[in-house]
This record gives C-alpha cells, sequence and structure tokens, in this order.
C-alpha cells in the first residue's frame, strides 16, 4: 500500500473514484486512493439516525473547540441538577459533580464527538450518572496515525486544567479533583495509553485536575496472534475481522504489526505493566459477550488483576460492540450507565476519605 500523505477531502457531489483507484474502502465512509488521497463522506452513518435525541430534559449541553491549530471539539454535558452528585461547596449551597472525560469509537478512523449516537449517549451518561461529561474529540487516521490521537488524549487533559480556572459554566458544576477518563472501543484504548502516561502527567501538567480512575468500554485492542472471539466472529456483525483488520492498516504507523505497543498493551515492544506504577487508579473494563474483542478485554483485566492493579471487569454477556452507541435508549445501556456510575462516585468517595 502506498504511503499516505496528511490530507483528506470530503466526497461532498464529486463523482465517485474509478474502483482500481480505491485501496481501501470502510462501508463508503472513508475510501483511500492509490496515490494516497483520503476521500471522506458527508453524509452520517446510518446507526446514527436523526431519531436519536439531542436533548434530554435535565442535561445542559454546549460545544467548544479545545484545539483551533488543529480544529478539534469537544462537546460538554453538564445535568441541570447537581442533586446526584457527591461532594461539593457546602458555602455555595450545591454540590459539585465528577467529570468524565469521554473519547469516542470508531477504529481511530471514524467517529466525531457530535455524530448522533455519541450525543445521546453522552446525554444519557451525563443524567444518569450525575456527572459533567466531557465528550471530546481527537484527530483520526490515516491523515494522522497512531499516536495522534493519544498525544490529543493528552492536550486534552491539559486543555481541561486551564478551564479549570477559565470556564464558569464548568467551574460551577464540575469537581476538578475528580476526573476520570473514559473511552467507548478507540477511546477505551485511548484511556489506557492515557493511564500509562498518567504519572507523567499528574506531575508535569495536571496540578490542578486529579484523575482518580478509567473506564474502558470494550476497548479496541490487537495482536498478531488470534484470539477465540475474533476467530470465531461471524463476517455478517457490524465489526467483523476484515473491518478490524483495516481499522489497524490505516491507523498503526506505517509498516508496524497489530503487536505494535499502540495495538496490542501486552506486545513484546509494550511498556511493563507490572513494573510500572501508573496503574494506581482504578479501572473498570466493560466487555460484550457478543464482542469480537471479548477475549481481548476479559485477558486485559485479567492480566492487571494478576499485577495486583485496582481492575474491575464486568461482562454483558448477549451485547455486541458498541451496544450503548448502536442504542442509547435501551435497558442494557441504562444497566451500563448504572454500573458507570457506581463505579465513579465509589472511588471519588474512596479518594476523598484518603484526602481526609
Amino acid at each position: 500500500m502506498p504511503s499516505i500523505p496528511t490530507v483528506s477531502a470530503a466526497t461532498g457531489a464529486a463523482p465517485p473514484p474509478p474502483a482500481s483507484a480505491v485501496v481501501e474502502d470502510i462501508h463508503g465512509f472513508l475510501r483511500v486512493l492509490a496515490d494516497g488521497t483520503v476521500l471522506r463522506s458527508a453524509a452520517g452513518p446510518a446507526f446514527c439516525p436523526a431519531t436519536f435525541p439531542d436533548s434530554h430534559p435535565s442535561v445542559q449541553w454546549k460545544e467548544a473547540v479545545y484545539d483551533k491549530a488543529k480544529s478539534l471539539r469537544v462537546r460538554m454535558y453538564k445535568p441541570s441538577s447537581s442533586a446526584a452528585a457527591g461532594g461539593g461547596d457546602a458555602a455555595a449551597g450545591k454540590k459539585k459533580m465528577p467529570v468524565l472525560v469521554h473519547f469516542h469509537g470508531g477504529g481511530f478512523c471514524l467517529g466525531s464527538c457530535a455524530w448522533a449516537n455519541v450525543h445521546a449517549f453522552c446525554l444519557r451518561l451525563a443524567a444518569g450518572a450525575g456527572a459533567v461529561v466531557l465528550s471530546a474529540g481527537y484527530r483520526l487516521a490515516p491523515e494522522h496515525r497512531l499516536p495522534a490521537a493519544f498525544e490529543d488524549g493528552a492536550a486534552f487533559l491539559r486543555w481541561l486544567r486551564d478551564q479549570a480556572a477559565a470556564d464558569s459554566w464548568l467551574a460551577d458544576a464540575a469537581d476538578f479533583s475528580r476526573v476520570f477518563v473514559t473511552g467507548d472501543s478507540a477511546g477505551g484504548t485511548i484511556a489506557h495509553h492515557l493511564a500509562v502516561r498518567a504519572g507523567e502527567l499528574d506531575v508535569a501538567d495536571l496540578d490542578t485536575v486529579a484523575v482518580r480512575g478509567y473506564v474502558l468500554l470494550m476497548p479496541f485492542f490487537g495482536g498478531v496472534r488470534r484470539t477465540r472471539s475474533e476467530a470465531e466472529c461471524s463476517p455478517e456483525v457490524v465489526l467483523n475481522l476484515d473491518l478490524f483488520d483495516r481499522f489497524w492498516r490505516l491507523s498503526l504507523p506505517a509498516g508496524a504489526t497489530r503487536d505494535h505497543p499502540a495495538a496490542n498493551p501486552f506486545g513484546p515492544e509494550s511498556p511493563d505493566l507490572a513494573a510500572a506504577g501508573e496503574f494506581r487508579r482504578p479501572v473498570l473494563v466493560v466487555a460484550g459477550g457478543l464482542d469480537m474483542m471479548r477475549d481481548r478485554a476479559v485477558e486485559y483485566a485479567e492480566r492487571l488483576a494478576a499485577m495486583g492493579k485496582p481492575v474491575e471487569l464486568a461482562e454483558f454477556a448477549g451485547e455486541p460492540h458498541g451496544f450503548y452507541t448502536l442504542d442509547p435508549g435501551s435497558e442494557a445501556t441504562g444497566e451500563l450507565i448504572g454500573l458507570v456510575s457506581r463505579f465513579v462516585h465509589r472511588c471519588a468517595a474512596d479518594a476523598a476519605s484518603e484526602v481526609d
């Protein structure tokens, strides 16, 4: 495959390229041509119908640009009542809420904080978890191969440090001493890599923002060796083995295999998580019983636990990959949000007791 320059063009009304010119095609949303040109469809995906709710009666939201040079946006959500959140500012008569920094999925190649399914999920997450949710975008591959997305995740946390004092809309509701990094699929992989870098970030940059834990929702991990759930995956599901491999081909550094540290947390060149102290904060890992990547998520949690890391594993036995964004209003999504809420508020309470 030819090298891919960092240039992208929306398809708009232009005629489609000849089939012989397309070397990678992800359901028409993303096409890479033989000359390295990247074409992105202006149309939204079918799994983001306009019928998804774009508002919630108890949640306010707004959008901002957090990196103008890279055109990176964040959607910010806060429940209009903070009664569900613990802790707070008694003098002001208000209780401030924990903050969930959330990164969307899409195999590092697709997705947006503005997609209707991501937006609907974050609305419900903010309301159900009693938390401020910050849904942050990041640069996509193949225009920006990994580790670009991880760098953007770290940059967002630095931006948040500055916003803690600059944005009264956030400061009135958000408790920046109780921040949790969450991510769906590829976003869960970003959360993992931010946990790996936690010591560096906490000491060097984030003195006003305290990360208390991580939530990895069906993280997008890879490896050269196929797991059983990968090998047995039906080609009929949305995220099948062919699409899985395409995402990694387009997002990993040129020439890298799926054992690259960006994809495989236990690859031959990956950091030794047992020896490092990065995972001192609790981690919640969510797996789906019908997810092709189920085995990798379970193995990840089990190996962290064997290292003595504070990790919890929850499996939704009958659910496919990303069920909470495929159907943000479902009963299973409500159960997931309840699980995340209990984890966040328990960890936040434990952190407060440590300070006391």
